[in-house]
């Protein structure tokens, strides 16, 4: 994500409590040091560990609900950030009825990529993504199945210790889209703001904060 900005000529930053996976600009930490550094664009993925539909279920079974208390507690932190321009992206989750519902659900085979992850946007001053490629799908028994699934429709990804981290990353087709559509409209919004002829970056800001930081 934050390389599809930069490619774009803006000035993007990562931030996250694991080190970054390519060398860039990253900050290692907690996100609330940075949130009031001035950006005009925030794309956040807070953990879903205790907000998705998926795995919810686990409260009611002895896991309890204060960690989804925090979860959702960070998700409003995020949101209420005083920047400018936010997406907040997350699977299917409680979010939707604690909170508020997404503005957007897509799909990575919607921006070229054979694979099927609903994904949830709540999008602040930024207009919903327009499809770049569809994929189809084959069919297995009248039901769609994408290049990720099984015939059943279950991820094809095998149990390791890292699974979490490779479901999680951004499918490229779709950190493309971000960077050239959303850019367009911040870009066009910092210009009326500003009354300037032109303005030919911004700052962006993409966090992970794949430990749950909301009581720290």
């Amino acid at each position: 994500m934050r390389e599809a900005f930069a490619s774009a000529g803006h000035d993007a930053m990562s931030c996250d409590l694991l080190p970054t996976d390519i060398p860039g600009n990253h900050y290692q930490g907690d996100v609330r040091d940075v949130l009031g550094d001035g950006w005009d664009l925030m794309i956040c993925h807070p953990p879903c560990t205790y907000l998705s539909v998926s795995g919810i279920h686990w409260n009611d079974r002895g896991r309890g609900w204060d960690e989804t208390d925090k979860a959702l507690a960070f998700v409003k932190l995020l949101m209420d950030a005083n920047i400018a321009h936010i997406a907040l992206e997350n699977p299917v989750s409680i979010i939707s009825s604690r909170i508020r519902k997404p503005d957007q659900i897509i799909q990575p085979y919607h921006f070229g990529h054979d694979a099927s992850k609903a994904t949830c946007l709540w999008l602040k001053n930024l207009p919903k993504l327009l499809p770049t490629e569809t994929i189809s799908p084959r069919i297995v028994n009248g039901k769609s199945r994408w290049g990720n699934q099984t015939d059943s429709g279950q991820n094809k990804l095998a149990p390791s210790d890292d699974r979490w981290k490779i479901r999680s990353t951004t499918y490229k087709g779709i950190a493309k889209a971000m960077a050239e559509q959303w850019s367009e409209s911040v870009l066009s919004s910092l210009m009326n703001s500003q009354n300037a002829s032109a303005v030919e970056n911004l700052g962006a800001l993409f966090t992970w904060n794949t430990t749950q930081i909301a009581d720290a």
